[in-house]
Formats: structure tokens, sequence, C-alpha cells
């Protein structure tokens, strides 16, 4: 097992699943980071890094590239490119990825989590989502979503995730931080 007081967890401090994985960290004793830019509300803001328009540049890409990767239209709107450009940072800081969420036929994740969800893809992180459909976790392995229990093997990772976490949802966050660390 890993030494909690060693971990850090990378989140977007967005209410709902970051804020559960950060309340989950803050239970544990795990140092947060979270990720924002001037201008953005965040729900949670423990060590809270305000990231300048040249942190942000660095985590730039082209929106075509992301609507393709994604199978969805992005308008280039400044606040949708700097949330990118903010998850860039996140999935950048965490070798590990967990996120909350929905598993779409195309393996992509709905929403903008599934921008975390396809940066580790590309970043080979150890990756696996909470599917709040399906109720389980599933780890991406050989290019394919397996049914899993996961567990926080890394020192760094992110916690990212839908703002429509259910119970279920905070239950598996929950489950997961028993599994990698035991009792809080």
């Amino acid at each position: 097992m890993l030494e909690r007081e060693k971990c850090t967890l990378y989140s977007g401090g967005l209410k709902g699943a970051e804020v559960a994985f950060g309340e989950a960290a803050e239970q544990w004793g795990i140092k947060e980071v979270t990720f924002s830019f001037a201008g953005h509300k965040i729900d949670r803001d423990r060590n809270a890094v305000v990231l300048n328009d040249q942190e942000l540049r660095r985590g730039d890409i082209s929106m075509e590239l992301v609507s393709r990767m994604m199978g969805r239209t992005y308008y280039e709107t400044e606040k949708i490119r700097k949330v990118l450009q903010a998850i860039f940072h996140m999935v950048n800081s965490g070798h590990q990825v967990f996120a909350v969420g929905t598993i779409l036929e195309d393996n992509t994740v709905k929403g903008g989590t599934g921008w975390a969800v396809e940066l580790a893809k590309l970043f080979n992180r150890p990756l696996s989502v909470y599917d709040q459909v399906r109720q389980g976790w599933y780890t991406w392995q050989n290019k394919v979503w397996e049914k899993d229990t996961p567990r926080i093997s890394h020192p760094t990772f992110v916690g990212s995730g839908t703002r429509y976490i259910t119970d279920d949802g905070v239950r598996a966050i929950q489950a997961l931080f028993v599994e990698s660390f035991g009792k809080p």
C-alpha cells in the first residue's frame, strides 16, 4: 500500500466528482492540488494553482483535433479552451487517472470528463472510469474497457468526472480510497 502522506490528488475542483475526490483525499490525509484559471469558479480550492496565460498555452491543442478525438463538435470559445488546457495540467501532473462519468459506445466518456480520459489514453496513463450507468469501474487496457476493481497505485493521481455525480458514484470513490489506503 502507498503511504498516503506521500500522495497527491490533482483535480479541477468542480462540483460533483471532483469535489467528492477532494473530500476523500482530505478524509485520508492526502495532499490536493486544484488547477484553475482566472475567472473560473471552482467549488473546492485546496492548494489552488491559478494557471496564467503562458501556463495555459502549454496545454493548448487544436479544437479540431479535440473534436475529432472526442467524436463531437466543440466550438471555439475561450472558456472551453481554457478548461481543456487546465485538464491538460491535471493529467500531465498525475501518473494515474480516475474519473466518474458515462462510457459511451465509441469508448469515449461523456462531457468534459472525456477530455481527461482521452489525454490519459494519449499519455499512456493507467486509467479507470466509474461508469454511473453500468454502476462499475472499468479500466482501459489493450484499447478496450475491462471491468475492474482498481487501486490507487501511484503517488500522483488525477480525480475527475461529472458534475452530476450520483450517491453510487460517491460510494465508488470512497470504496476506491478504502481499497487503496485502508480505512481513513
